[in-house]
């Protein structure tokens, strides 16, 4: 498995620690660019990086993590080629792989307690694509990003302000 980049805010980072010890425990690599501590940041320059990475292939996959898991799967799913899944439960991160092919996952770092967010990381990263009937559903999400999602990558002003 490639580098998996994994971002979070503060909402996300006790979390965003346990993911980090799971990774580092089944020697999956990864490129942690969270937030470092539960100091008060915004959410969509981590989500916009992690989601850019994953956009342009430099990454296969993401995490993201925040307090619900909403805002950074928003801001994730506004870039092309992204589809990123908010899951709070064991099922929902089998089905986004089997059906959806998610290539990010999206968790609420104060929404889900950390032994189901394990459970659910776990089997994300474990799930297979199962493509059949459900590719025709993904070339039709492919065709309309072409004319739904912008070619450049967004770029704040000011970086975690």
């Amino acid at each position: 498995m490639r580098e998996i980049w994994i971002a979070n805010d503060h909402g996300g980072y006790k979390t965003k620690l346990a993911f980090l010890s799971y990774l580092e425990k089944k020697n999956i690599p990864y490129n942690d660019i969270g937030c470092a501590s539960t100091a008060i940041v915004r959410y969509p320059y981590y989500a916009a990086k992690v989601a850019h990475a994953v956009s342009t292939g430099i990454a296969d996959r993401g995490i993201l993590i925040c307090y619900s898991g909403i805002g950074m799967s928003i801001v994730a799913n506004k870039h092309k080629n992204v589809r990123a899944a908010l899951c709070t439960n064991s099922d929902m991160a089998r089905l986004t792989r089997e059906h959806n092919d998610s290539n990010i996952l999206c968790i609420g770092g104060e929404i889900t307690d950390e032994a189901q967010s394990l459970d659910i990381l776990d089997i994300w990263l474990n799930t297979e694509f199962i493509g059949g009937r459900h590719a025709i559903s993904l070339g039709l999400l492919k065709e309309a990003e072409g004319t739904l999602c912008g070619a450049s990558k967004w770029t704040p002003l000011e970086d975690n302000k």
